[in-house]
């Protein structure tokens, strides 16, 4: 099974289900995600990632009700050690990053706060709340920073219901291009 294969199939299996305290599926807000990486010129790995950040919520269970979280998923961490088996770290990296990228952004953009969803406010509280002035150092020394705080604001654009975007097919030339050959 190719790399695509798989990711299609973990879609067609768990893709439809809501989008945690969202208004859309979690298929409809990762390819929203992709949609506004593509139309912001993103490169193709950074496509591919916006298309793929949470895919740690759909390999992993978790209540699908976000108000029966009591521990933070750590969705970001899982779905970058399965993406970094299937591609290089210019997309497994900013999945990696995207949910310390949030808390970054909180810490350093007064006005990124209020652009926050009713749900991602809640998940922050269980992600540790905007980081220190120490943590916010060490995430800028990472190497991936830069694309994962992109990554974050698709994300966070990427809760419209009912917005037209290419189908996960679209993606399927880019995804096989960038997969590990060797997985």
């Amino acid at each position: 099974m190719t790399a695509a294969e798989e990711i299609f199939a973990i879609f067609r299996a768990r893709g439809s289900g809501a989008y945690f305290g969202e208004r859309v599926s979690m298929s409809e807000h990762a390819l929203q995600a992709a949609y506004f990486a593509q139309t912001d010129a993103a490169s193709p790995a950074l496509i591919v990632a916006a298309l793929l950040h949470d895919i740690g919520h759909l390999i992993d269970d978790v209540p699908e009700d976000i108000a029966d979280w009591t521990t933070d998923a750590g969705h970001e961490r899982l779905g970058g050690r399965w993406l970094a088996r299937r591609f290089a770290p210019e997309v497994s990296e900013p999945v990696r990053l995207h949910v310390p990228a949030k808390r970054y952004l909180c810490a350093t953009d007064r006005r990124y706060v209020a652009k926050l969803s009713e749900a991602s406010v809640a998940t922050l509280k269980l992600q540790g709340g905007p980081m220190t002035s120490v943590e916010a150092t060490r995430f800028e020394g990472e190497r991936f920073h830069q694309e994962a705080v992109r990554l974050r604001r698709w994300d966070d654009q990427g809760k419209v219901a009912g917005l037209s975007t290419p189908e996960l097919d679209h993606y399927r030339a880019m995804i096989d291009r960038l997969a590990n050959p060797n997985f």
